[in-house]
């Protein structure tokens, strides 16, 4: 089904995604970053589902249809390292560091951060071009929300 859409992701030389796509490509990355550790849970997919609509101004039913199609899309994405660095070359800076603080929104929703969410978020946030001391300050607002 995201066949087309991935192609066009992980081209050599990916254009700026519509916003759309860049909400689908972001979602994505919020379900692979919470299935890191081998749980998806209720809380998980609640906390995307919450970042969807504040953040996309999405009604309940628009969140619930964009989170199913990030799970689909995460399942059928490639390796995290060109996924992600297709994410960097087609979403601005700026939305970018915004993603960092969703991630660890999302990592935080279950109350236990563990090695495998620590060390992907880590290599996440690096293929996004964020140092790591913009993500510690992501994890700390994320931590006050």
């Amino acid at each position: 089904m995201f066949a087309q859409f991935l192609s066009r992701l992980t081209a050599p030389e990916p254009e700026q995604l519509d916003d759309s796509d860049a909400r689908l490509a972001l979602t994505a990355l919020l379900v692979r970053v919470a299935r890191a550790d081998g749980s998806y849970d209720v809380e998980e997919r609640a906390r995307i589902m919450s970042i969807a609509t504040s953040r996309y101004e999405l009604t309940a039913t628009e969140a619930e249809t964009l989170t199913s199609d990030g799970e689909q899309l995460e399942s059928e994405a490639p390796d995290t390292v060109r996924f992600t660095r297709a994410i960097k070359d087609a979403v601005p800076y700026e939305d970018r560091l915004g993603v960092i603080e969703a991630l660890w929104s999302v990592v935080l929703a279950d109350g236990i951060r563990n090695a495998e969410e620590n060390t992907l978020l880590r290599l996440v946030a690096n293929l996004l071009g964020v140092n790591d001391r913009d993500s510690n300050m992501a994890r700390q607002r994320a931590q006050k929300a």
